[in-house]
């Protein structure tokens, strides 16, 4: 799948732009990728316990930083 995914969501995450990171929760092949941003979402939208949001956005942070290690980097030349 590479890292387009993952990068799109720190991206995402870091700008604020949840619009953008729902679009790409519907579209990733990554289904824990999904479920994980979806719970993010959630938790920034409707959770009033500062906890709880954190702990959500950790567990993605920590997901995001797993999947970006374990994917392999394929090198593409740009002519």
């Amino acid at each position: 799948m590479g890292t387009v995914d993952y990068d799109r969501a720190l991206y995402y995450i870091y700008r604020n732009e949840w619009d953008n990171l729902l679009l790409l929760m519907v579209r990733t092949k990554d289904d824990l990728l999904s479920k994980k941003i979806e719970h993010f979402l959630h938790a920034c939208h409707f959770e009033y316990d500062l906890s709880v949001i954190n702990r959500k956005t950790e567990t993605l942070f920590k997901y995001l930083d797993h999947a970006l290690e374990a994917t392999p980097i394929v090198a593409t030349e740009v002519y």
